[in-house]
C-alpha cells in the first residue's frame, strides 16, 4: 500500500486525462554539478529496460488482486513513492509498440537539497530531475527485467525513451492529477520524476484520482500517521536538519579515539581475495554442491536476478587509482572539513542511509587479486563509508533466511554501487583519483572501514558492524579517493555490553555458526568470530530460501525508527543497568517474530531459467529454548592466514578448507585480555 495514504483518494473511472507537465529542477545546474556523472549511469541503465523473456512463465496466482499488489509492493521495496497500474489502450502506445496490455507506473520524489550555502550545494543544485530520473530508471529495469524472469513480456519507459505516454497513464492509475498545467502527487509538495513498465501480464487496474478530491492530508489523523503511513510533518522536520548531517542523529554519540573492540594493526595480516570464503566456494574449496551454488544462491528468486544486469555492468565504472591533473576547480576544494560536509551531502542527496569517513589504512586493503594473483598496493588515503538499510518493512514480513533474503542484500549492493559510483565519477571530473569499491568488486575490507569511520560497534554477529539507529541490516559501499577529507572518530554505544549480554543471534542462528562464548583475538582482530565454513555453506546450499540474514532479522536493534524503538535505544545508550532488562523484553514481545501483514513476495525459485515454485520455505519464527541445546556442543573453527590459499593462488586452482586445522586454531585461540597484557 506504500507509506502515503491513497487509499483515502475518492476516485473516479471517468475522470479526464489533461495535458500536463512533470517537474522541473528548483535551481539551475553551474558548472560542477553531478549532471555529467548522472548521464554516464543513466545510459547505462536505459540499455537493459528491454530484453529477453524467460521461455516459460512462472506459476503465479490467478487472482489478479495479487499480482497487482506484488508488483507495487516490489516497486515500493524498491524505494519507489507511489505505484498505480492502468490497461494500456491502442492509442497509447507509439507505431511498432510491443502487443502489452497493462502497465504498472510509479513515480519517485526528489531527493532533498542543501541550502545554496551549505556544504554541497554547487554539485547538487541544478540536477535533481537527472538524479531522480536515474533512479527511476534503475527501478524500471529491474521491475521489467522482474517480470520477464516471470515469463511475460515486459519493458521499461522512462524520461527521454519512452513508448508511453507517462504523464497520462500516471493520471490513468491514480497516483498524480494535473493541476494548473503541471502534474502533482498527492498528500506533499515536491517534485518527482515517473517511469513506468508496459507488459501482457494480466493485472488488476486501479482508478484515476476524482477531480474534485482535495490532494492535501484529509484530517488530521492522516497527516499524524494514525494509517500506519508516512506523517505530514515529515518534510519540515526533514528540512530542520542540514543534508549532510542525514537523517539520523549520529551527532549525538559519543565518540572515541580507537574503536571498541581492540585492533592490533601491525599484527594483521593482509589476505588475498583469494581467500573470501565466497571466492573460495567458487573455487571448489568448500566441495562440489558449494560450487555449484555459488553462482546462483543471492539470485535464485527473480527479483534478485533481475537486478544483476546493473550491479554487474557497474563494476567497469568504478574508476582507478590513476592519478589525475588537477582540475582548476582544486584550489578551492583544499578545506577537508568542508569537502568532508559536502560529501556526505552528496552521498544523502544520492540515497545512502549513513555516511562515515576514514583513513583507508594500508592494512585494511587486500593483498592481491583473486584470479590472477597481482598485488593490490594501498594508495588512497580517505575512505567514505556508506551503509544502505536493507530495510524494517520487509524484514519484518521475513524470517530472515526465506526467498526474499537474496533480494534484500541484492537491492542495497546495486543501490550502493550507483551511489558510490556517481560520486566516484564525479571527483574525477573534478580532477581527483577516485574508486568505488563494491559487493561486486572491491580492493579494499569493508568491516574496518566501517568501524573506523564511526558507524557502529562490531557485534555479536561476528563480522557485522552493527548500527545503533539501524542495527545490523546493512549493506556497505566505499569510496576511496585523494580528494582531501576530515576523519571521523569511531563511536561507543555500549554494544559490546550488550553483545556480552544477549546471545539471541547465536540462539536463532539456523547453523550454529556464531558464538556463545566470549570474544578471541583473529588476525589482529578482537572479535566474537563466526564459524564463516558453517555460516558460508548454508547460505550457498539453503534450499528453502535464498542467501540467509536471520541473525539480522532476530537482532534486538532490529527496529523501526519509531518514538518506543528510539526510547528503547537511549535507555540502553544511557542506563547500562537497563539493558539486561531490555534484552529480556526484546524476547517478551515477540521481536523477531515474523509480521504476516508486512509479507509481499511470491515464492518462486528459478531452475534452469525458468520459476517455479519451490520446494519449500523456512517459515522460522522464535526458538528461546536453543541456547541450551546448541550452548554446551557449539564446535567453531576459524582460519587464519596461515591456513588460508598461499599468496598468489589463483580461483583457478583448488584448495580444500581445512576443517580439523580450524576447529584446533579456534580452540587455541588469544583471549583479548592476554593480547592486551601481551602488548603492555
Amino acid at each position: 500500500m506504500g507509506d502515503l495514504p491513497t487509499e483515502l483518494l475518492a476516485r473516479d473511472a471517468h475522470a479526464p486525462e489533461i495535458q500536463a507537465a512533470v517537474s522541473k529542477d528548483q535551481y539551475p545546474a553551474g558548472p560542477h554539478s553531478l549532471n555529467e556523472a548522472l548521464a554516464t549511469y543513466q545510459k547505462l541503465f536505459e540499455q537493459y529496460l528491454d530484453g529477453e523473456t524467460a521461455i516459460a512463465r512462472a506459476p503465479l496466482p490467478d487472482d489478479l488482486s495479487i499480482r497487482s499488489k506484488n508488483l507495487k509492493a516490489s516497486a515500493y521495496f524498491l524505494d519507489a513513492t507511489l505505484a498505480g497500474v492502468c490497461a494500456i489502450e491502442h492509442s497509447d502506445f507509439s507505431k511498432d509498440a510491443p502487443k502489452h496490455t497493462h502497465v504498472l507506473i510509479f513515480l519517485i520524489e526528489f531527493s532533498r537539497e542543501p541550502q545554496s550555502d551549505q556544504p554541497g550545494a554547487t554539485w547538487i543544485h541544478g540536477s535533481n530531475k537527472a538524479r531522480t530520473n536515474a533512479r527511476a530508471s534503475e527501478v524500471a529495469v529491474v521491475l521489467a527485467g522482474y517480470v520477464r524472469a516471470l515469463g511475460y513480456g515486459a519493458r521499461g519507459h522512462v524520461a527521454g525513451n519512452t513508448l508511453l505516454n507517462l504523464e497520462a497513464l500516471a493520471q490513468r492509475a491514480g497516483i498524480a492529477r494535473s493541476e494548473n498545467g503541471l502534474l502533482k502527487m498527492p498528500f506533499l509538495n515536491c517534485g518527482f520524476a515517473l517511469a513506468a513498465i508496459s507488459t501482457d501480464l494480466p493485472l488488476e487496474i486501479d482508478l484515476p484520482i476524482a477531480p474534485n478530491a482535495s490532494l492535501g492530508w484529509p484530517d488530521s489523523g492522516a497527516y499524524m500517521g494514525k494509517h500506519g503511513t508516512r506523517p505530514g510533518w515529515a518534510e519540515s522536520e526533514a528540512e530542520l536538519r542540514p543534508l549532510h548531517w542525514g537523517r539520523y542523529p549520529m551527532e549525538t554519540l559519543k565518540r572515541v579515539p580507537e574503536p571498541t573492540t581492540l585492533i592490533l594493526r601491525e599484527e594483521i595480516i593482509r589476505n588475498s581475495k583469494r581467500a573470501d570464503l565466497f571466492t573460495r566456494a567458487l573455487a571448489g574449496d568448500l566441495g562440489e554442491k558449494a560450487k555449484v551454488q555459488r553462482m546462483r544462491f543471492a539470485t535464485k528468486h527473480p527479483l534478485a536476478f533481475a537486478m544483476t544486469p546493473l550491479i554487474r555492468n557497474m563494476v567497469p565504472l568504478q574508476g582507478t587509482y590513476e592519478r589525475l591533473v588537477p582540475a582548476e576547480t582544486n584550489g578551492a576544494l583544499s578545506d577537508a572539513q568542508r569537502n568532508a560536509e559536502s560529501i556526505k551531502a552528496l552521498a544523502y542527496f544520492l540515497g545512502a542511509d549513513l555516511v562515515g569517513i576514514c583513513e583507508a589504512e594500508p592494512w585494511m586493503f587486500y593483498s592481491h587479486e583473486a584470479q590472477l594473483g597481482k598485488p593490490i598496493e594501498p594508495t588512497h588515503k580517505h575512505c567514505v563509508v556508506m551503509l544502505l538499510d536493507q530495510g524494517f518493512e520487509t524484514m519484518e514480513g521475513a524470517s530472515g533466511d526465506d526467498w526474499i533474503s537474496g533480494a534484500q542484500s541484492m537491492r542495497g549492493y546495486m543501490r550502493g554501487a550507483f551511489i558510490a559510483g556517481v560520486m566516484g565519477a564525479h571527483l574525477r571530473r573534478l580532477g581527483y583519483s577516485s574508486r568505488s569499491h563494491t559487493n561486486a568488486e572491491s580492493d579494499i575490507l569493508h568491516i574496518p572501514a566501517t568501524l573506523l569511520a564511526g558507524l557502529g560497534e562490531l557485534s555479536r554477529i561476528g563480522e557485522l558492524v552493527l548500527n545503533p539507529f539501524i542495527g545490523p541490516r546493512s549493506k556497505s559501499v566505499l569510496l576511496t579517493t585523494d580528494l582531501p577529507l576530515a576523519f571521523d572518530q569511531p563511536i561507543d554505544f555500549g554494544l559490546q555490553s550488550v553483545c556480552n549480554m544477549c546471545m539471541k543471534c547465536a540462539r536463532e542462528c539456523p547453523c550454529n555458526a556464531i558464538p556463545f562464548g566470549p570474544k578471541v583475538m583473529f588476525n589482529g582482530y578482537e572479535i566474537w568470530k563466526p564459524d564463516v565454513e558453517k555460516c558460508g555453506k548454508y547460505r550457498l546450499t539453503n534450499m528453502k530460501g535464498s542467501a540467509c540474514g536471520r541473525c539480522m532479522k532476530t537482532c534486538p536493534y532490529n527496529r523501526e525508527d519509531l518514538v518506543e524503538s528510539s526510547r528503547l535505544l537511549e535507555l540502553s545508550i544511557r542506563v547500562p543497568s537497563a539493558r539486561r532488562a531490555l534484552i529480556d523484553y526484546d524476547d517478551q514481545i515477540g521481536a523477531g517474530m515474523r509480521n504476516p501483514v508486512k509479507r509481499w513476495w511470491l515464492d518462486l525459485e528459478i531452475i534452469n531459467g525458468v520459476c517455479v515454485t519451490p520446494g519449500g520455505v523456512n517459515e522460522r519464527d522464535l526458538d528461546l529454548d536453543r541456547t541450551h541445546k546448541l550452548a554446551q556442543t557449539q564446535k567453531l573453527a576459524f582460519f587464519p592466514p596461515s591456513l588460508q590459499p598461499p599468496m598468489g593462488t589463483t580461483a583457478s586452482s583448488t584448495v580444500p578448507l581445512d576443517r580439523e586445522a580450524g576447529l584446533k586454531a579456534y580452540a587455541n585461540a588469544e583471549k583479548p585480555n592476554q593480547a592486551k597484557k601481551r602488548q603492555k
